[in-house]
């Protein structure tokens, strides 16, 4: 699979286009661990410890960065 990749005005923030659904409607924010739990994707991007959170669009996984990491 072919992901790209965008910037995004939050320099800590990487936009990532699969090229396919990623919500079938709405979108969901994970700002925790804890919040995460409802989904292996960002569970697993936030047991890195380099994740502060992590945001599914109609298209779309954005991720931000913990600082320094």
């Amino acid at each position: 699979m072919f992901i790209e990749t965008e910037t995004t005005p939050n320099p800590a923030t990487l936009k990532f286009l699969p090229g396919r659904q990623v919500m079938e409607s709405g979108t969901r924010e994970f700002t925790t661990p804890e919040d995460s739990a409802a989904s292996p994707l960002a569970e697993a991007l936030f047991d890195t410890g380099e994740v502060t959170g992590v945001f599914f669009g109609a298209d779309f996984v954005s991720v931000t960065a913990a600082p320094g990491a």
